[in-house]
């Protein structure tokens, strides 16, 4: 179980550090044309993303505060859980597939982290 939830954090960091990142680089004018959110919220998400996916790897790696990670996985599918609504609200369902799997991803790690932390 650790290896499978060590694979999938960090195909979850991966896909957060890009996609955060790129919320971070491109420009404002960018980002509104593509999402119906406000230019500067869009950027704060990506913030939160990349932090997010920085949290699912290094207090395991370090083995400090390891608790946080599950943290980091809950905000990250908070976040998934908004996207899904935005998409299915824009009318998209089948794209709205990729935020719920991304989303359902991050509650698996969140849930095998914690239950593993409160375990020790």
């Amino acid at each position: 179980m650790t290896y499978a939830l060590w694979i999938v954090q960090a195909l979850l960091a991966l896909i957060f550090l890009f996609a955060g990142g790129t919320k971070l680089i491109l420009p404002l004018e960018a980002l509104t044309e593509q999402m119906p959110l406000p230019g500067l919220f869009v950027r704060f998400i990506g913030v939160a993303e990349v932090l997010g996916a920085i949290g699912l790897i290094l207090p395991g790696l370090l083995r400090i505060r390891p608790g946080l990670t599950s943290l980091a996985a809950v905000g990250l599918g908070l976040i998934m859980i908004g996207a899904t609504v935005l998409t299915l609200a824009g009318g998209e369902v089948a794209l709205a597939l990729i935020p719920l799997v991304v989303g359902l991803l991050s509650a698996f790690v969140a849930y095998g982290r914690w239950s593993s932390s409160t375990a020790a």
